[in-house]
């Protein structure tokens, strides 16, 4: 496939700065990044929650490092020439982690991240029991963010846990603040109402784009892509429903072979060896590899 000659961030910066949403699903594997490009997906989203339930077995409580984060990033962009936003948590530490984060995430090829405003260890932004740092605090580690990209049209997203425990108020003020300090973009995480989306997206409009994170049996309504463009939403985050929809995939299948000693009864609802094969690119490796054959 023949790869753009623009940078990823500033496609990035295209793709949300366009009058049309800006639709990114989950990707936490090159697997699932080639899926998302045959499809048309035209940016992708790794998560640290699918990151670390897919490394690690273990849920989104803070548990991966910077540099497992960033590894996974430079798997998924050499898999595929498209934008990733990468989730960069609390940027590990204070504002100097953050600089060494921003900088580790640039370097393994992110097209832009965001950090959030929890404190550690932070959890996923639709479990309860998430606190917040001072504004001021991370206010600091939005201006550390800013100043770390080598590339200025990388993107930082700041995010803000704060609607759950101190309001959607606060929320808003606290985006507002962050914005004021850098940020390209603002993720106010888990509104719980369709009325409290409007109200985001108004408080902002004009000013800095705002992405909805979209979660399917999360604390955030999903009234569809229309509805949020509708909304004045720039970007629709579809981060975690890739690995909700493989971990049925696979119950389903391992759940069969383990009742019936068989899979024939679940072919229907995999791909198969050949298809797979095409999927990840084969015929390309084999091309490369006959190429380098006929040179020696």
């Amino acid at each position: 496939m023949t790869k753009s000659t623009t940078k990823r961030t500033t496609r990035l910066r295209e793709l949300v700065n366009a009058p049309e949403i800006l639709v990114v699903p989950g990707a936490y594997d090159g697997t699932g990044a080639r899926i998302a490009r045959s499809l048309g997906f035209e940016a992708l989203y790794l998560s640290g929650f699918e990151t670390s339930a897919g490394l690690l077995g273990a849920p989104d409580l803070g548990y991966l490092t910077m540099t497992e984060m960033a590894t996974r990033v430079s798997a998924i962009c050499d898999a595929v020439d498209l934008p990733l936003i990468a989730d960069g948590d609390t940027g590990y530490g204070n504002p100097l982690n953050v600089r060494r984060a921003v900088r580790a995430y640039e370097k393994a090829g992110a097209a832009g991240m965001h950090i959030e405003d929890q404190t550690f260890p932070k959890r996923c932004g639709h479990l309860l029991g998430r606190h917040e740092v001072p504004v001021s605090e991370m206010v600091e580690k939005v201006k550390a963010a800013v100043d770390a990209r080598s590339d200025p049209d990388f993107v930082i997203i700041a995010r803000t846990d704060a609607r759950t425990t101190l309001g959607l108020d606060e929320a808003i003020d606290r985006g507002a603040a962050y914005h004021e300090s850098g940020a390209d973009m603002l993720f106010i995480e888990s509104p719980e109402s369709e009325d409290e989306m409007r109200r985001v997206c108004a408080a902002f409009r004009g000013r800095v784009p705002v992405l909805s994170n979209q979660i399917e049996g999360g604390r955030t309504p999903t009234p569809g892509v229309r509805v949020l463009e509708e909304m004045g939403y720039a970007l629709a985050l579809f981060s975690l429903g890739t690995a909700f929809a493989a971990a049925k995939g696979l119950y389903t299948y391992l759940a069969e072979l383990a009742a019936e000693g068989d899979t024939r009864g679940v072919l229907d609802d995999m791909i198969l060896f050949e298809d797979f094969n095409t999927l990840i690119g084969l015929g390309e490796h084999l091309e490369l590899e006959k190429r380098y054959e006929e040179r020696g």
